[in-house]
């Protein structure tokens, strides 16, 4: 929701200069190009800041795929930066891949010989002792 909130303000500020300095000045050049530099910022701020933290803190909306091939395992953030375990069975790896804003420096941890018990084989668990009955 937050998302859509901050798209409608930027483009309804680009609207706004665009009225203003097309029609109340006349200037419809520069009423371009101002609305084009708002938009401009607008989707920098968004794809470089914004974004990740609409998703963290506000409940915004941001969708990742799994690579093909790989399993997913888990999910957590890190500041502001989303860390994604994905299992590959078929180098019996485990990569985490870091979504930072703006896909700028992400990082990648793999673990060799990964092996998590939970992807594909439901956990055994081992049977309860009885304990003795009091008499």
């Amino acid at each position: 929701m937050i998302t859509y909130l901050y798209w409608a303000l930027i483009i309804g500020l680009a609207f706004g200069l665009v009225y203003v300095f097309g029609g109340r000045m006349g200037s419809w050049k520069g009423a371009s190009i101002a609305a084009a530099v708002v938009l401009l910022a607008g989707f920098l701020a968004f794809y470089f800041y914004f974004q990740q933290m609409f998703v963290k803190r506000y409940g915004g909306v941001m969708a990742i795929r799994v690579p093909a091939g790989q399993l997913h395992i888990a999910a957590t953030w890190k500041a502001d930066n989303l860390w994604v375990e994905n299992y590959d069975p078929a180098t019996n790896e485990c990569i985490f891949s870091e979504y930072s804003k703006g896909s700028v420096l992400e990082g990648r941890v793999t673990i060799k010989n990964c092996n998590p018990i939970a992807v594909g084989r439901p956990a055994v668990v081992p049977p309860r002792e009885e304990s003795p009955a009091a008499e």
